[in-house]
């Protein structure tokens, strides 16, 4: 009967119903079918979202919204701008640096290609670049959000698994810097080759005065960071103090939080927060359903009996989540597949936190993978430009991607160098 699941599932997302609800719908028919009673559904959605640690998703979600409405992407951009501005090419690597600098606010790549391309896209059409170059650029440079601490998709993974948060976000770090330089490299090359324009050098008083107009923005993912890892505070009570710290900086300092500001943010912050629980509802009584049919068992059974090499396990794993990443949002794929993955990861003896970076980034290199990739959509909607174009600008951005990607599946040490030098 498990098969009935699976078609409504994949029905459903052909016929672009949301995923929350393709997941919901499908175990509505499972459950119909095996005359199972559906009290199961509040019951395992409940449990789904009654985790403590999940109470801190919306709260960095109403951070960074407010940061946003406080004025910090246009600050974060000028700052970057100042310090890359020079080199040739130079507005493809502000928009690389400005989102490794706002991964630590916005926390999914989706909601930093829509902020980033917003003003980035715009910016560098103007200035000649080829519209779907800056399309690409945009949605590549995305995908090192949800790796930098603070990450959403690293606190789904702790919560899934039981592994520490402020392991995962210092796993996340080297990874999130070699990912961000990579695509730094790459865009160098293509404006050398392209001649893309560059600005003037900025003088010294000019960086240090963007520095001093970003420092504080700055000090929130410090300040969540190290309070987290030095057991100061709970990844929820983090999310609090990262909501009162941006209102007081964006109110106070930056003085472009109006209370108007503050109600549209609280708004679109509780749309957010709510599809995401629904999101978790779902796919909790997706993955019972799935366990009670052992599907995971099975899974774990069939890839070892293949092959008992971890390397080549990953290799297997890495396919299948870049692939399920093309269509499906990192956050969805991770509550369904990771905790199924995790434990045929662990049964070749792969770290499970090194596990959890190797997820993440597949899933967000899923997202800038033609033909569906969801940050491709957003990149080329704002700037009005083919999927196709996008996808094929895209290309040499995708290939370091997936070189990182490589090197973070080889070497074990990039991720786990730093959890275990500050944490074990």
């Amino acid at each position: 009967m498990i098969w009935i699941l699976f078609i409504c599932f994949i029905v459903c997302l052909f016929l672009r119903f949301p995923i929350a609800f393709s997941l919901g719908f499908s175990c509505l028919i499972y459950l119909l079918f095996k005359g199972i009673p559906l009290i199961i559904i509040p019951m395992k959605m409940y449990s789904g979202i009654d985790v403590f640690v999940l109470l801190s998703i919306p709260g960095f979600i109403i951070a960074g919204n407010l940061m946003n409405q406080g004025g910090l992407t246009e600050k974060i951009i000028s700052f970057c701008n100042h310090l890359l501005g020079h080199i040739r090419g130079g507005l493809s690597l502000v928009n690389i640096g400005a989102s490794m600098l706002f991964a630590g606010i916005s926390g999914t790549a989706i909601s930093d290609t829509a902020s980033m391309g917003s003003v980035m896209i715009p910016a560098m059409k103007k200035e000649g670049y080829d519209v779907d170059y800056a399309c690409a650029i945009t949605a590549a440079s995305s995908t090192v959000g949800p790796i930098i601490p603070p990450s959403v998709p690293m606190i789904i993974a702790a919560t899934l698994s039981g592994l520490s948060v402020g392991k995962l976000f210092l796993a996340g770090a080297i990874p999130g810097l070699l990912l961000g330089v990579g695509l730094m490299l790459v865009a160098y090359v293509i404006a050398k080759r392209k001649n893309y324009p560059k600005h003037a050098r900025s003088s010294f008083k000019q960086i240090w005065k963007g520095f001093v107009d970003t420092f504080w923005s700055l000090l929130m993912t410090f300040i969540i960071l190290f309070g987290i890892i030095g057991g100061i505070f709970t990844p929820t009570e983090a999310s609090i103090i990262a909501i009162l710290y941006a209102f007081v900086i964006g109110r106070f300092v930056y003085e472009k939080l109006t209370f108007k500001n503050v109600q549209v943010v609280l708004l679109s912050s509780m749309k957010t927060s709510a599809s995401l629980m629904v999101l978790v509802g779902f796919a909790n009584l997706f993955g019972w359903i799935l366990i009670t049919e052992h599907i995971p068992q099975m899974l774990s059974t069939e890839i070892v009996g293949f092959t008992t090499n971890k390397y080549l396990v990953l290799l297997l794993i890495n396919i299948v989540l870049i692939v399920v990443g093309t269509f499906m949002e990192t956050i969805a794929a991770l509550l369904i597949l990771f905790p199924i993955l995790l434990k045929v990861a662990i049964s070749v003896d792969v770290d499970p936190i090194h596990f959890a970076v190797i997820a993440v980034l597949n899933l967000i290199i899923g997202l800038t993978t033609p033909p569906v990739g969801v940050c491709l959509f957003v990149a080329s909607s704002i700037g009005k430009v083919s999927i196709a174009k996008v996808s094929k600008a895209g290309f040499p951005f995708l290939m370091v991607s997936v070189l990182v990607l490589i090197l973070i599946t080889l070497f074990p040490s990039l991720s786990l160098f730093l959890p275990e030098l500050f944490m074990d």
